[in-house]
């Protein structure tokens, strides 16, 4: 198989037109205009965008101990296809990511798996039970090098152990990523609260369980100097009160994911389990908040919170069912509906946003790179003009518990590079990087 692969005729995020790329041993090795090599294989990218490979800061792969719902190997092909190149993997699988032997593991998978770079992110605390710190440093200095901790799906309520937290990340440039939900304020609760959970008679989740968490860290990362990234922004108050961190220079960061970005509280009239969801579906004045806030920055990047789960756990009574939903196939499509479509940003600011600054975040030193020669070749390619309709049965994740399921949407990935291999040509999966086997 060839190493070698010509990029013809690409449009940059940047907006210029008419880019060829050539891939050579795993990296860009020439960026120009008509461009020529015998020995390369060529991919004709004429009305498409190409975009440094996507990086996921949030993502569920389930395994080990969770397979019925997702493994590495069908979540990472799920990523491919999504555009993404770089995935970080939640702590939140059994056993729990709180050891350098679970993230070891899971970082093996990944690299067996060769469909993308998995990042494991380490528990914050010890079976995310918030009783006391997880092996953080042994994480750290783990084969894995993991970067970024969460306990998320569970929030980091303790206030001393979250000052801990963002002390002890600081003595390897780490970052905490916080699940903002005060548990006491969310007890029994089932969706937004607002006027749709009163009309259903469900129990409701108010916006200050998020903001008031989030108001806390972000004075604590203030008083520590330490790095705090918000998971899943999902309120208009969550944003004002991110907006007014940055301003005051706290180092924060924050993400919104696809679904919070179009979907609301409207659609859980219809009882359907798809749209149960941590944290819940908010308003449209949230929504209307939260796209301006990705759009001036305000929220940095998106995270897709991909959260697969078996149909027995989604096709059933709205109280018994699993919060999630999945997202690394959807993601492009539903940020370039909600986002480039709208006129609220540029593929530049969707390359950043999705990419550069995720890949910043983790501390990836591979991902998000510019497309310059010498850089290793992490890239995707995209038919903004194309359209789809969303069918969970085709995708190649486990889970079926997409939202977006019948919904048509904008634009497509016709092609991943991961290290300078095509691991999606023509919109398919094609193979995984054949240096996968080797660990």
């Amino acid at each position: 198989m060839s190493t070698s692969y010509l990029i013809k005729g690409a449009t940059t995020a940047a907006g210029e037109g008419g880019v060829d790329v050539l891939i050579r041993d795993g990296r860009i090795a020439e960026r120009g205009r008509s461009l020529s090599a015998a020995d390369a294989a060529v991919v004709d990218a004429a009305g498409l965008v190409l975009l440094p490979g996507m990086v996921d800061i949030h993502t569920h792969l389930r395994e080990p101990g969770r397979e019925d719902a997702e493994t590495v190997e069908t979540g990472t092909r799920a990523a491919a296809l999504g555009g993404y190149t770089a995935v970080h993997a939640m702590a939140n699988s059994m056993p729990v990511a709180d050891t350098a032997g679970v993230v070891e593991q899971v970082h093996a998978l990944g690299r067996r798996s060769g469909w993308v770079d998995v990042r494991p992110v380490g528990a914050v605390t010890v079976g995310l039970a918030g009783g006391r710190l997880a092996e953080i440093g042994a994480m750290a200095q783990s084969r894995a090098g993991v970067r970024v901790f969460s306990d998320d799906g569970i929030c980091v309520s303790d206030p001393v152990l979250m000052r801990r937290a963002l002390e002890y990340v600081k003595a390897f440039d780490g970052v905490v990523a916080q699940h903002a939900q005060e548990p006491r304020l969310t007890e029994g609760a089932q969706m937004n609260e607002g006027a749709v959970s009163a009309v259903l008679g469900l129990a409701g989740w108010p916006a200050v369980a998020e903001e008031s968490i989030i108001a806390r860290d972000v004075l604590l990362a203030q008083h520590v100097g330490s790095r705090l990234h918000v998971c899943h922004v999902s309120t208009a108050g969550s944003v004002e009160i991110i907006r007014w961190a940055k301003q005051r220079g706290v180092n924060v960061t924050a993400e919104v994911t696809p679904h919070h970005l179009l979907l609301t509280d409207e659609l859980v009239r219809s009882w359907n389990p798809v749209y149960k969801v941590n944290p819940p579906l908010r308003t449209d004045d949230d929504v209307t908040a939260l796209r301006q806030a990705l759009a001036d920055g305000t929220i940095d990047v998106v995270g897709t919170d991909h959260a697969p789960h078996p149909s027995e756990h989604k096709e059933c009574e709205w109280a018994q069912a699993a919060m999630g939903m999945t997202g690394l196939e959807t993601a492009l499509s539903v940020v370039q509906h909600t986002m480039i479509d709208t006129g609220l940003m540029n593929w530049s600011r969707f390359a950043e946003a999705t990419s550069v600054l995720p890949a910043r975040i983790g501390r990836v030193q591979t991902q998000g790179r510019p497309l310059e020669a010498g850089e290793m070749a992490n890239l995707t390619l995209v038919d903004p003009a194309a359209r789809w309709t969303v069918d969970p049965h085709k995708m190649a994740t486990k889970g079926r518990n997409s939202p977006f399921a019948g919904l048509e949407l904008p634009g497509a990935v016709v092609a991943t590079f991961f290290a300078g291999h095509p691991t999606v040509l023509e919109g398919r999966l094609n193979a995984p990087h054949p240096d996968a086997q080797k660990d």
